[in-house]
């Protein structure tokens, strides 16, 4: 019997061995948290203060670590920085992870990478090119552009300090705009990691050990982690889709197009309602922008060349020319390196073909209907012919659109005659013989 009874002990504690988790102190506790944030786009003021709103958001729910996903051209310094800072700041560990294959951190993007308390890569991706570029698209005088990069330089190079990272290959993305496979990144120590998915992080990094900025260690605990992805606002969303610079040129030609509607139509309200929204919007977009001037000047010529078309005969010669003119500027309105921040030539290609097209034939619709002699009221009635009812000595009748009229005339006409009308005076026609004027 007391053989049963120890058979049965040992037959419960092994199924408790197994049920029970191995980690008493863990015991009840949820699974860990990671939120996931995005940053596939610019980087510039709307996107920088989406990240920051995610990260606040992770930190307030006592996140186990932040993942925040790059896939960026680059953007503004002013709203990198506020990034970095933002990393800096967070309670909750921040992986940056360059995703998915094909993915680029480019630019600002590189110094946020660096800037994670995990940096990782996917295979496939690609990082650095951080030399800075002008706003305005100019050419700065040389000694700003130097305090410019030298700046930069020691920016990235005090992250990739803090961060244990190579300070001089970061350097070297800065001043000489070198880039990195993932490969090379980890073979160089810019990164700790390369890795296909976000759970090959986890799992690699579970229970591992990372030092923040501030000097602290934490340790990461991240196996079996529920995501959670944060989302953008739906404002926040349609800013960053306007702030495309194919979308900010498609908006800036709908604007300038239904503005000069509204100008030779005046009254019908809704062209220049939704002109005045285009434009501004357009001009947000803009300012998130590189802007090359060349282009702009290139686009404002081709605008130029569409009206005298309209006023000369060209047979089409200066139509074509601001065709050209405007593809080409559009190409090289947005002075970027990288072609995800660029006008496409399709895109460049669909608004200069109909943008000449309608200016022209508006342009001339409005010069012939500008030429056209009025048909109505007291100015339609300058140079009809009528029918003198009485003498015209110096005054008398005529007949006009069979109306009666009282006439006046330098010089005698005789009943019956035609009489040609060459201005109004009152409710008095000045008129003279239409034999005179033949």
């Amino acid at each position: 019997m007391n053989a049963k009874i120890l058979r049965v002990a040992l037959l419960l504690i092994a199924l408790l061995a197994i049920v029970l988790p191995s980690d008493p102190l863990r015991a009840g506790q949820p699974r860990p948290l990671v939120v996931e944030i995005r940053l596939n786009m610019m980087i510039h003021q709307v996107s920088a203060e989406y990240v920051e709103r995610g990260i606040r958001y992770a930190n307030e729910h006592n996140a186990d670590a932040v993942l925040l996903e790059i896939n960026t051209p680059g953007g503004l310094v002013s709203a990198t920085q506020e990034l970095v800072q933002a990393i800096y700041a967070s309670h909750a560990p921040v992986i940056t992870y360059v995703a998915p294959g094909g993915a680029s951190a480019a630019s600002g993007g590189f110094f946020v990478l660096l800037a994670g308390d995990l940096a990782v890569m996917a295979p496939g991706t690609n990082t650095g090119a951080s030399h800075p570029v002008d706003l305005m698209g100019g050419q700065p005088d040389k000694t700003m552009s130097e305090k410019i990069e030298s700046d930069l330089a020691s920016y990235i190079r005090s992250i990739a300090q803090k961060r244990g990272r190579n300070v001089a290959l970061a350097d070297d993305a800065v001043r000489k705009s070198a880039s990195f496979t993932d490969k090379e990144a980890l073979d160089d120590k810019l990164i700790d990691a390369v890795a296909g998915s976000p759970s090959e992080i986890f799992a690699r990094y579970d229970g591992k050990t990372v030092e923040r900025f501030n000097g602290a260690s934490t340790t990461l605990h991240l196996a079996g982690a529920d995501v959670e992805h944060y989302p953008m606002t739906r404002i926040e969303s349609i800013l960053v889709w306007v702030a495309d610079p194919n979308i900010a040129f498609l908006l800036g030609a709908v604007g300038v197009l239904c503005l000069y509607l509204e100008f030779t139509h005046p009254g019908m309200v809704a062209p220049g309602v939704i002109g005045a929204i285009a434009l501004v919007l357009a001009l947000y977009a803009f300012n998130f922008l590189p802007i090359n001037y060349a282009g702009v000047l290139l686009i404002i010529t081709a605008l130029a060349l569409f009206a005298l078309e309209a006023k000369l005969t060209s047979h089409g010669v200066l139509a074509a020319g601001g065709i050209v003119a405007m593809v080409l500027g559009a190409m090289i309105l947005i002075k970027s390196p990288w072609p995800e921040a660029r006008i496409h030539l399709p895109t460049a290609l669909s608004v200069a073909l109909p943008l000449g097209a309608i200016t022209v034939l508006l342009l001339q619709f409005a010069i012939t209907a500008k030429r056209r002699k009025a048909v109505t009221g007291e100015a339609g009635m300058i140079g009809l012919i009528g029918v003198a009812q009485t003498d015209i000595d110096p005054t008398g009748e005529i007949r006009v659109h069979g109306e009666l009229w009282r006439a006046r005339a330098s010089v005698r006409i005789p009943q019956g005659a035609r009489v040609q009308v060459r201005e109004i005076e009152g409710l008095t026609l000045v008129v003279e013989s239409a034999q005179e004027t033949r």
